[in-house]
Protein backbone atom coordinates (compact mmCIF):
# COMPACT_ATOMS: atom_id res chain seq x y z
CA UNK A 1 0.00 0.00 0.00
CA UNK A 2 2.96 2.69 0.60
CA UNK A 3 4.41 1.67 -2.11
CA UNK A 4 1.67 2.11 -4.59
CA UNK A 5 0.98 5.77 -2.45
CA UNK A 6 4.92 6.53 -3.39
CA UNK A 7 4.52 5.54 -6.74
CA UNK A 8 1.44 7.63 -7.00
CA UNK A 9 3.03 10.58 -5.87
CA UNK A 10 5.87 9.73 -8.72
CA UNK A 11 3.67 9.96 -11.40
CA UNK A 12 1.71 12.87 -10.12
CA UNK A 13 4.47 14.95 -10.27
CA UNK A 14 5.91 13.77 -13.17
CA UNK A 15 2.45 14.44 -15.05
CA UNK A 16 2.85 17.80 -13.72
CA UNK A 17 6.38 18.47 -14.84
CA UNK A 18 5.56 17.19 -18.57
CA UNK A 19 2.55 19.28 -19.01
CA UNK A 20 4.37 22.21 -17.54
CA UNK A 21 7.53 21.40 -20.25
CA UNK A 22 5.35 20.96 -22.55
CA UNK A 23 2.55 23.91 -22.40
CA UNK A 24 5.12 26.45 -20.88
CA UNK A 25 2.59 27.08 -18.26
CA UNK A 26 3.55 27.47 -14.08
CA UNK A 27 1.77 26.29 -11.47
CA UNK A 28 -1.90 27.57 -11.02
CA UNK A 29 -2.37 30.66 -9.74
CA UNK A 30 -5.35 30.13 -6.61
CA UNK A 31 -6.36 32.83 -4.13
CA UNK A 32 -6.00 32.27 -0.47
CA UNK A 33 -9.42 31.35 -0.55
CA UNK A 34 -9.28 28.82 -2.36
CA UNK A 35 -6.17 27.03 -0.10
CA UNK A 36 -8.47 27.78 2.57
CA UNK A 37 -11.33 25.92 1.20
CA UNK A 38 -8.91 22.99 0.28
CA UNK A 39 -7.99 22.23 3.85
CA UNK A 40 -11.55 21.12 4.61
CA UNK A 41 -13.72 21.21 7.99
CA UNK A 42 -10.10 21.72 9.50
CA UNK A 43 -8.89 24.35 7.63
CA UNK A 44 -12.22 26.66 8.20
CA UNK A 45 -11.87 25.78 12.32
CA UNK A 46 -7.83 26.79 11.97
CA UNK A 47 -9.03 30.02 10.36
CA UNK A 48 -11.68 30.81 12.84
CA UNK A 49 -8.94 29.99 15.43
CA UNK A 50 -6.94 32.46 14.14
CA UNK A 51 -9.41 35.33 14.35
CA UNK A 52 -10.05 34.15 17.81
CA UNK A 53 -6.66 35.24 18.65
CA UNK A 54 -6.44 38.53 16.68
CA UNK A 55 -9.77 39.48 19.25
CA UNK A 56 -7.55 37.81 22.07
CA UNK A 57 -4.77 39.90 20.46
CA UNK A 58 -6.14 43.42 20.89
CA UNK A 59 -7.87 42.71 23.95
CA UNK A 60 -4.81 42.29 25.80
CA UNK A 61 -2.70 45.18 24.09
CA UNK A 62 -5.80 47.77 25.35
CA UNK A 63 -5.49 46.33 28.51
CA UNK A 64 -2.12 45.87 29.57
CA UNK A 65 -0.95 49.36 29.48
CA UNK A 66 0.17 51.91 32.26
CA UNK A 67 -2.96 54.04 32.04
CA UNK A 68 -5.15 50.91 32.68
CA UNK A 69 -3.24 49.28 35.41
CA UNK A 70 -2.47 51.88 37.04
CA UNK A 71 -4.44 55.63 36.07
CA UNK A 72 -2.66 58.68 36.55
CA UNK A 73 -6.09 59.69 38.72
CA UNK A 74 -5.79 57.05 40.88
CA UNK A 75 -2.26 57.41 42.01
CA UNK A 76 -2.66 61.23 42.77
CA UNK A 77 -6.07 61.02 44.93
CA UNK A 78 -4.78 57.57 46.60
CA UNK A 79 -1.03 60.10 47.36
CA UNK A 80 -3.48 62.41 49.11
CA UNK A 81 -5.83 59.95 51.08
CA UNK A 82 -2.53 57.90 52.37
CA UNK A 83 -0.52 61.72 53.39
CA UNK A 84 -3.27 62.62 55.05
CA UNK A 85 -3.68 59.63 56.58
CA UNK A 86 -7.26 58.84 55.52
CA UNK A 87 -7.22 55.44 55.24
CA UNK A 88 -10.88 54.73 55.40
CA UNK A 89 -11.53 56.47 52.67
CA UNK A 90 -8.61 55.58 50.56
CA UNK A 91 -10.09 51.72 51.14
CA UNK A 92 -14.05 53.62 50.14
CA UNK A 93 -12.15 54.90 46.88
CA UNK A 94 -10.24 51.22 45.90
CA UNK A 95 -13.93 49.76 46.42
CA UNK A 96 -15.51 51.92 44.19
CA UNK A 97 -16.49 50.25 40.62
CA UNK A 98 -15.64 53.49 39.10
CA UNK A 99 -11.75 53.00 40.18
CA UNK A 100 -11.27 49.59 39.10
CA UNK A 101 -7.37 48.76 38.27
CA UNK A 102 -4.65 46.79 39.27
CA UNK A 103 -3.26 49.55 41.81
CA UNK A 104 -6.45 49.49 43.14
CA UNK A 105 -6.97 46.45 43.33
CA UNK A 106 -4.20 45.68 45.51
CA UNK A 107 -3.92 48.61 47.37
CA UNK A 108 -7.75 48.17 48.70
CA UNK A 109 -7.23 44.52 49.63
CA UNK A 110 -3.98 45.45 51.41
CA UNK A 111 -5.58 48.09 53.19
CA UNK A 112 -8.89 46.35 53.81
CA UNK A 113 -6.97 43.24 55.82
CA UNK A 114 -4.82 45.30 57.88
CA UNK A 115 -8.10 47.16 58.83
CA UNK A 116 -9.42 44.02 60.02
CA UNK A 117 -5.97 42.31 61.35
CA UNK A 118 -4.84 42.48 65.06
CA UNK A 119 -1.51 43.42 63.64
CA UNK A 120 -3.44 46.42 61.73
CA UNK A 121 -0.40 48.17 59.66
CA UNK A 122 2.85 46.12 60.77
CA UNK A 123 0.78 43.39 58.37
CA UNK A 124 0.91 45.89 55.16
CA UNK A 125 3.86 45.06 53.78
CA UNK A 126 2.65 40.95 53.51
CA UNK A 127 -0.33 41.72 52.25
CA UNK A 128 0.70 44.21 49.48
CA UNK A 129 2.98 41.03 48.57
CA UNK A 130 0.00 38.45 48.59
CA UNK A 131 -2.53 40.77 47.08
CA UNK A 132 -0.20 41.83 44.44
CA UNK A 133 0.89 37.71 43.71
CA UNK A 134 -3.44 36.99 43.23
CA UNK A 135 -3.56 39.96 40.70
CA UNK A 136 0.15 39.25 38.87
CA UNK A 137 -1.31 35.70 38.61
CA UNK A 138 -4.96 37.16 37.25
CA UNK A 139 -3.53 39.03 34.37
CA UNK A 140 -0.86 36.41 33.19
CA UNK A 141 -4.79 33.93 33.09
CA UNK A 142 -5.72 36.59 31.02
CA UNK A 143 -2.97 35.61 28.25
CA UNK A 144 -3.58 32.21 28.56
CA UNK A 145 -5.94 32.10 25.37
CA UNK A 146 -3.70 33.02 22.95
CA UNK A 147 -0.78 30.18 24.72
CA UNK A 148 -4.12 27.49 23.85
CA UNK A 149 -4.50 28.89 20.24
CA UNK A 150 -0.77 28.83 19.87
CA UNK A 151 -0.42 24.74 21.10
CA UNK A 152 -3.61 23.78 19.21
CA UNK A 153 -3.37 25.30 16.16
CA UNK A 154 -0.12 23.25 14.98
CA UNK A 155 -2.11 19.94 16.49
CA UNK A 156 -5.01 20.82 14.45
CA UNK A 157 -2.76 21.21 11.35
CA UNK A 158 -1.39 17.50 12.01
CA UNK A 159 -4.92 16.33 12.76
CA UNK A 160 -5.61 17.20 8.93
CA UNK A 161 -2.55 16.04 7.65
CA UNK A 162 -3.56 12.75 9.39
CA UNK A 163 -6.81 12.83 8.19
CA UNK A 164 -5.66 14.04 4.15
CA UNK A 165 -3.12 10.85 4.20
CA UNK A 166 -5.73 8.64 5.46
CA UNK A 167 -8.06 9.75 2.26
CA UNK A 168 -5.32 9.31 0.23
CA UNK A 169 -4.86 5.60 1.18
CA UNK A 170 -8.69 5.04 1.22
CA UNK A 171 -8.58 5.79 -2.42
CA UNK A 172 -5.53 3.73 -3.50
CA UNK A 173 -7.37 0.72 -1.85
CA UNK A 174 -10.69 1.41 -3.73
CA UNK A 175 -8.90 2.18 -6.49
CA UNK A 176 -7.88 -0.32 -9.38
CA UNK A 177 -4.26 -0.47 -10.47
CA UNK A 178 -2.40 2.91 -10.01
CA UNK A 179 -4.29 5.88 -8.88
CA UNK A 180 -5.32 8.63 -11.13
CA UNK A 181 -3.80 12.15 -9.85
CA UNK A 182 -7.08 13.70 -9.44
CA UNK A 183 -8.12 11.21 -7.23
CA UNK A 184 -5.86 11.90 -4.83
CA UNK A 185 -5.17 15.59 -5.27
CA UNK A 186 -8.50 15.95 -3.02
CA UNK A 187 -6.88 14.54 -0.25
CA UNK A 188 -3.15 15.70 -1.10
CA UNK A 189 -4.29 19.22 -0.39
CA UNK A 190 -5.63 18.81 3.02
CA UNK A 191 -2.76 16.97 4.00
CA UNK A 192 -0.36 19.59 3.10
CA UNK A 193 -2.63 23.21 3.48
CA UNK A 194 -4.33 22.20 7.01
CA UNK A 195 -0.02 21.97 8.21
CA UNK A 196 0.22 25.02 6.28
CA UNK A 197 -2.40 26.59 7.92
CA UNK A 198 -1.94 25.61 11.73
CA UNK A 199 1.73 27.09 11.59
CA UNK A 200 0.96 29.97 10.33
CA UNK A 201 -1.63 30.87 13.01
CA UNK A 202 0.50 29.25 15.63
CA UNK A 203 3.93 31.15 14.90
CA UNK A 204 2.56 35.27 15.31
CA UNK A 205 0.79 33.42 18.53
CA UNK A 206 2.95 32.29 20.42
CA UNK A 207 5.52 35.13 19.38
CA UNK A 208 2.92 37.63 20.98
CA UNK A 209 2.17 35.23 23.76
CA UNK A 210 5.57 35.51 25.31
CA UNK A 211 5.60 39.37 24.59
CA UNK A 212 2.66 39.66 26.30
CA UNK A 213 4.23 38.03 29.09
CA UNK A 214 7.09 39.86 29.31
CA UNK A 215 4.69 43.10 29.27
CA UNK A 216 3.08 41.84 31.94
CA UNK A 217 6.32 41.47 33.99
CA UNK A 218 7.42 44.99 32.86
CA UNK A 219 4.19 46.65 34.11
CA UNK A 220 3.98 45.25 37.02
CA UNK A 221 7.61 45.98 37.92
CA UNK A 222 6.75 49.59 37.40
CA UNK A 223 3.30 49.58 39.15
CA UNK A 224 5.33 47.86 42.40
CA UNK A 225 7.20 50.66 42.48
CA UNK A 226 4.23 53.27 42.97
CA UNK A 227 2.62 50.92 45.52
CA UNK A 228 6.15 50.72 47.45
CA UNK A 229 5.72 54.47 47.36
CA UNK A 230 2.23 54.53 48.37
CA UNK A 231 2.59 51.86 51.36
CA UNK A 232 5.65 54.33 53.12
CA UNK A 233 3.22 57.09 53.32
CA UNK A 234 1.01 54.87 55.41
CA UNK A 235 4.00 53.24 57.37
CA UNK A 236 4.94 56.81 57.63
CA UNK A 237 1.90 58.61 58.77
CA UNK A 238 1.32 58.85 62.41
CA UNK A 239 -2.55 59.79 62.10
CA UNK A 240 -5.04 59.01 65.34
CA UNK A 241 -7.33 57.92 61.69
CA UNK A 242 -5.64 54.80 60.84
CA UNK A 243 -6.76 51.76 61.70
CA UNK A 244 -4.68 49.37 63.96
CA UNK A 245 -1.54 52.27 63.95
CA UNK A 246 -0.95 53.98 67.61
CA UNK A 247 -2.28 57.60 68.43
CA UNK A 248 -0.04 59.95 69.58
CA UNK A 249 1.66 60.15 72.82
CA UNK A 250 -0.44 62.38 75.18
CA UNK A 251 0.92 64.94 77.64
CA UNK A 252 1.59 63.59 80.84
CA UNK A 253 -1.29 65.79 83.00
CA UNK A 254 0.54 67.88 85.49
CA UNK A 255 1.16 67.05 88.56
CA UNK A 256 -0.32 68.98 91.52
CA UNK A 257 2.18 71.72 93.45
CA UNK A 258 2.74 70.64 97.13
CA UNK A 259 1.23 72.27 99.41
CA UNK A 260 2.95 75.38 101.08
CA UNK A 261 4.36 74.69 104.79
CA UNK A 262 3.92 77.47 106.93
CA UNK A 263 7.05 79.15 108.23
CA UNK A 264 7.39 78.27 111.62
CA UNK A 265 7.80 81.33 113.80
CA UNK A 266 9.70 81.37 117.00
Amino acid sequence: MVERLFYSFGMMAMQGAGAAAAGGAGPPNKTLVQYIAEGGQIGYIIVGLSFTAVVFIIAAVVRLRRARLAPEADVSSLDRMLRAGSLEQAIAYCSSPDHDSFLTRVMGAALLRCSRSPFGLLELRTALEETGQTEVARLHRSTDAIGLIASVAPMLGLLGTVVGMVGAFDTLSVSQGVAKPDQLAGSISVALITTVLGLVVAIPCTAVYAYLRNRIDALVSEVGDLIEELASHVEQGASPAQPGAPGPARAAPPRPAPAAQGVRTG
